[in-house]
C-alpha cells in the first residue's frame, strides 16, 4: 500500500510472469531470453522478492558480487535494475504541472510539499482533501485537480505532461487508466494532443499498453 507498488509483494516467481506477459522496449531486451533460469539464479541467492532484489543490486560492486555468484552478466544485471527500478520512479514536481497556479505553488511549498509523493498522503481521502483546503486556503476544486494529477503520476512513465493529458482526457485516475482500452485509450490522447498540441514526442499504441499495465499493477487507494 502506498504511492509505490509494494516490491516486498512481488516474489520472483511472480515477476517471471510479469516479464513474459510484458512487452519489453529495445533497450530492455536483454531480459527476455531464458526468463525462468535466469530468474532462478537469482532466487537461488535467497533474494525472495523485488524488494530484496533492488537492495542486491543497490551498487556497481554489489551487481559485480551477485553476477559473480548466479553466473548472470553484469549488463544482463544492470538492465534487470533499472526496470525494476521503474516501480519507483521519481515524483513529478507540483510547479511542472501546467494547470497548477503559482499561487497554489507556493502555498503548498510553505508546508514544505513539492511533489507527488509528498502530497500523496495528505489527499487520500475527502476528509483529508477538506483539512488540506482549510489549511492552505486552496479551492476544493484545486485539491481534487492536484489529486488526480498526484494519482495519475503513480504510474510508470507518466511524467507532469502526461499526467495533465491524461487528466484532459477523461482519464483522471489510476483506476480509468487500469480499466481503459489501450487502442481507444491512444486514439484519444491523439485526437486531444491534434487539438490542443501540448507535446512533441510520439506515443504510440505499444506506449499506451504499456502506462494501462502499469497501472494495473497499482493499488486503488484514493477516496473519490
Amino acid at each position: 500500500m502506498g504511492y509505490y507498488v509494494d516490491l516486498k509483494s512481488i516474489s520472483i516467481d511472480e515477476y517471471k510472469d510479469i516479464l513474459k506477459s510484458t512487452e519489453l522496449i529495445p533497450s530492455w531486451k536483454i531480459l527476455e531470453k531464458n526468463i525462468e533460469e535466469n530468474l532462478d539464479a537469482i532466487k537461488n541467492q535467497n533474494l525472495k522478492n523485488l524488494d530484496e532484489l533492488l537492495t542486491a543490486l543497490k551498487s556497481k560492486d554489489n551487481i559485480k558480487i551477485l553476477s559473480e555468484k548466479c553466473g548472470l552478466p553484469e549488463k544482463y544485471l544492470e538492465v534487470l535494475k533499472r526496470v525494476v527500478n521503474g516501480y519507483r520512479q521519481k515524483p513529478n514536481r507540483l510547479k511542472d504541472f501546467p494547470v497548477i497556479s503559482e499561487e497554489v505553488i507556493e502555498k503548498l511549498e510553505k508546508l514544505g510539499i513539492k511533489n507527488t509523493l509528498k502530497l500523496y498522503e495528505m489527499i487520500l481521502t475527502a476528509d483529508k482533501r477538506e483539512v488540506l483546503s482549510k489549511t492552505t486556503g486552496i479551492d476544493k476544486n484545486e485539491i481534487l485537480k492536484l489529486t488526480k494529477l498526484t494519482d495519475l503520476s503513480r504510474i510508470r512513465w507518466v511524467n507532469h505532461t502526461f499526467a495533465y493529458v491524461l487528466l484532459e482526457s477523461g482519464y483522471d485516475t489510476v483506476e480509468t487508466v487500469a480499466k481503459a482500452n489501450y487502442k481507444i485509450l491512444y486514439t484519444t490522447i491523439k485526437k486531444l494532443n491534434k487539438e490542443k498540441k501540448i507535446y512533441n514526442a510520439h506515443i504510440g499504441e505499444r506506449d499506451m499498453k504499456m502506462v494501462i499495465e502499469s497501472a494495473q499493477e497499482l493499488n486503488i487507494e484514493i477516496e473519490y
